[in-house]
């Protein structure tokens, strides 16, 4: 809608003219002048009144700076409990922590009751989580709090973490993700269905829309592994169908860090990251949708994630670069490198995750507080924290983060 203050000028000189006219019927000449000067400097503060209230309302409008952590079910008990969940709710707000990236599907889990689940393989939630519904309770927690929530699905395309594909490959042995030997793909770890095929995009998008519909969240976000495939995939019976379709019958090249290789498999899941952020947007156009993929150009090499397409493209809200690293200058050298595949005007789109716990390991203070002052220096104003259980081990500096 258009500010009246900008789009009707007419208005003020209607209402000039309406005043002079019916002076001239009572006042002398002196009169009406002084009295036409009089209004017109009314009419003018109202105006720059007018202007400045819309120009506060633009201000205060503007999104405050997304201040985040990922929430896990592993490593953590923060989940285990509603009375949990509220406790970790206090700490972020305690923190300065305006936002909540929380775990929903891991190892062949929902971490909520899922129909899609409980049709597909007979179990509608992880195990642990039994009788509950934490997603919801967080959802209630947190926006008690004003903390956004956003569901994160961590294991996007991987089916399982070391069980040799797991239950979901067992029923489904086309879904897997086949590499240039014949075998299932295995990467860190982790085994991975087939994200080229129609099939296990459906799956994988079905479930994001299931929380979409189902739940008050404020946004549902990918990270590594959606949409993600290791770069040794692709030598399926499917996608070399549709390798040979594109290029004359030729079969795709045995080295699968050939460059035209690649991009042709993370063109496919460029296609999909569109597909998934017009649905959800059709679903319900105000909810997020953000990235948080391994950083460029890596993430493309390693794991077909072409994300500076995405931005350029308007297929993310926002795009959280991991950006873990164990020394302040390599951190602020990839944060660099990064920043630079942003559009111009894009900035305050970029978040990078900080790597605040994993293991063993939290950064030093002085390393912590060099992260953070490094992200301000380069314009960035936030950033989200992996993981929460982190936030217990620097308390002296999430008391002032709010401010940082």
């Amino acid at each position: 809608m258009a500010d009246r203050s900008f789009s009707e000028p007419s208005t003020i000189q209607q209402l000039t003219n309406s005043a002079i006219q019916s002076s001239n019927h009572s006042c002398n000449k002196s009169q009406q002048q002084q009295f036409q000067v009089t209004t017109i400097r009314f009419l003018l503060v109202l105006l720059l009144a007018g202007c400045q209230w819309a120009d506060a309302q633009t201000k205060t409008s503007s999104p405050a700076p997304v201040k985040g952590v990922w929430l896990t079910n592993i490593a953590s008990q923060a989940m285990d409990s509603r009375e949990n969940l509220r406790a970790a709710v206090k700490l972020c707000a305690e923190s300065g922590i305006n936002n909540i990236y929380v775990v929903t599907w891991n190892r062949a889990r929902t971490l909520y009751p899922s129909q899609v689940m409980q049709h597909e393989f007979g179990v509608p939630i992880m195990e642990r989580f039994a009788g509950r519904d934490p997603l919801q309770e967080l959802i209630e927690e947190a926006h008690r709090k004003n903390i956004k929530v956003h569901a994160w699905f961590e294991f996007g395309f991987s089916s399982s973490y070391q069980e040799d594909g797991g239950e979901i490959l067992r029923k489904h042995p086309h879904w897997k993700a086949i590499d240039r030997d014949g075998n299932l793909v295995k990467k860190n770890g982790f085994e991975w269905m087939n994200a080229f095929h129609p099939e296990v995009q459906d799956f994988v998008l079905s479930l994001v829309m299931e929380v979409v519909r189902k739940y008050d969240v404020d946004g549902i976000q990918g990270d590594d592994r959606l949409p993600a495939s290791p770069s040794t995939a692709g030598y399926d019976e499917y996608t070399v169908g549709l390798y040979k379709q594109a290029h004359q019958g030729k079969t795709p090249p045995h080295d699968y860090k050939d460059p035209g290789w690649l991009t042709f498999r993370a063109d496919l899941l460029n296609v999909f990251m569109g597909r998934l952020y017009k649905e959800v947007k059709t679903a319900k156009p105000g909810m997020l949708v953000t990235m948080a993929p391994s950083i460029f150009p890596w993430s493309k090499e390693e794991y077909l994630q072409d994300w500076p397409t995405w931005v350029k493209n308007g297929w993310v809200d926002y795009i959280f670069p991991q950006v873990y690293r164990y020394k302040l200058d390599a951190y602020t050298k990839t944060l660099e490198d990064n920043l630079k595949f942003m559009p111009t005007g894009q900035l305050d789109k970029f978040y990078p995750g900080v790597l605040l716990k994993v293991d063993n390991y939290t950064p030093s203070p002085q390393m912590l507080s060099g992260m953070i002052e490094a992200n301000r220096k380069n314009g960035v104003k936030g950033e989200v924290f992996f993981f929460y259980e982190g936030l217990k081990l620097h308390p002296d500096f999430f008391k002032k983060y709010r401010k940082k």
